[in-house]
């Protein structure tokens, strides 16, 4: 494990690339949290490696922060806990030039890439003809596809991965212009960087489809990346089973795991990179697999499971402030859902007015999320209304104000909350824990 002094108090200590080291982000939607993860951090993540600064050009968006409010924040808190270990800042879902150029200029060392706007989601399901008519369009942009036609890697769980014609079409139609994409941003997070006279580190983002990422897939966009010059230390595959938001895995976690260990050896083989969980908050039911898997090469990304903690303080310390949070949530759900993974219906979920007890409206609304039964639904869909809607509370003019205020004014119990919410996340990923 990396030491170093502590930096004394004011003196702020900038971001840092990381490395293969197993890492951990922390992503903070309030601005207010990363105290509350360095005390997580110092109780229960020796050997692992935090991300405090990190948010999508998304959330920043929805919550009306900059990238430069992002990293700001969490340096100050930084500072003032004294944090002298490394550490990095993840700007997340990048999809053009100019958010890198806006994350860079800000501070920003970890550039995730995401190319699913160019990833045609419907490739896995074209009969014949029409793939071949999707083929012809891209063919002289998919130069590589001759190298796989007839090879077979033979990779170290004992896996054989083949390459024929028809599953090299299907690859190429639905990842060839994403792969374009991606070496042509990694190429562009290069030139700013080094021009700049800063260090960084790119992942790659390919968990957004609904289908599981193949290994021939995965194969292929490594490779193809990689041989281009893209500089990556992480790759956060579709895997097999649903990592919706703000519960804990749902599907059968033994499947899970050799699936891992055969992405585990691409990576292995490949680079080493890094296997990223994407939507990793509260999957505790598959993090001793990923570290085990991985030998400790991952990287596991949150964001709303932060938010939902503060919440919680809510709901303890301004019972009424919860109240309205959750009724006004539940009338942006259906809007805000759309672009997460969630399967939580208002209907799942009884209304703010039928649950006059209020710890028994904490419990419909916060708890339970460790609950889910393998590879069925789960129970607890209330973590998810206001998971999705966390942009038009913390924008909304009385109840963005409100939340903080509150945190404010409890900062001891957010920072308690969330150290002993994440000391469970981080407990569960290390190897020295039996």
């Amino acid at each position: 494990m990396v030491t170093s002094e502590a930096v004394p108090m004011g003196r702020i200590s900038t971001a840092s690339v990381l490395g293969l080291a197993p890492s951990f982000g922390f992503g903070d939607r309030v601005g207010m949290a990363t105290p509350g993860h360095i005390l997580a951090m110092r109780r229960g993540g020796a050997g692992i490696s935090p991300i405090f600064a990190q948010q999508s050009i998304r959330e920043m968006s929805r919550t009306g922060r900059t990238p430069e409010q992002v990293i700001d924040d969490a340096q100050r808190a930084i500072g003032a806990c004294e944090w002298g270990l490394p550490h990095g800042a993840d700007a997340d879902h990048l999809k053009s030039e100019a958010d890198v150029d806006r994350t860079a200029a800000a501070g920003f060392t970890f550039f995730t890439i995401d190319p699913s706007e160019c990833v045609q989601q419907l490739a896995d399901d074209f009969d014949g003809p029409t793939l071949d008519d999707h083929f012809a369009s891209i063919q002289d942009r998919v130069y590589w596809i001759n190298d796989y036609i007839g090879r077979e890697i033979k990779l170290g769980t004992g896996r054989t991965i083949t390459f024929d014609a028809t599953s090299l079409k299907r690859a190429a139609v639905k990842y060839g212009t994403a792969i374009q994409f991606t070496i042509r941003i990694g190429a562009y997070v290069e030139r700013v960087q080094r021009a700049a006279g800063r260090e960084y580190e790119i992942e790659l983002s390919i968990d957004e489809t609904p289908q599981p990422t193949t290994l021939a897939e995965h194969w292929i966009i490594a490779e193809q990346c990689l041989r281009a010059g893209v500089k990556l230390i992480s790759i956060a595959p579709r895997f097999i089973g649903e990592f919706e938001k703000g519960v804990d895995y749902i599907g059968d976690v033994a499947r899970f795991k050799s699936s891992l260990a055969d992405h585990a050896a691409i990576a292995e083989q490949l680079g080493p990179y890094k296997l990223s969980l994407h939507s990793g908050s509260d999957k505790l039911s598959i993090y001793p697999a990923l570290a085990q898997a991985t030998r400790g090469r991952f990287h596991v990304k949150t964001a709303g499971t932060s938010y939902l903690e503060a919440l919680r303080a809510v709901s303890l310390r301004a019972p009424d402030l919860f109240r309205e949070i959750c009724d006004f949530a539940r009338s942006r759900y259906e809007v805000d859902r759309a672009s997460y993974h969630v399967h939580a219906s208002l209907e799942d979920v009884p209304s703010v007015n039928e649950l006059l007890n209020d710890s028994h409206l904490r419990a419909v609304y916060l708890e339970d999320w460790q609950t889910v039964p393998a590879g069925r639904g789960f129970t607890a869909p209330g973590r998810q209304i206001l998971h999705c809607t966390f942009g038009s509370v913390m924008t909304h003019p009385h109840l963005g104000r409100a939340l903080r205020q509150c945190l404010v004014d409890h900062m001891d119990t957010y920072t308690e909350m969330l150290s002993e919410h994440f000391c469970r996340h981080l407990s569960a990923l290390r190897l020295d824990v039996k």
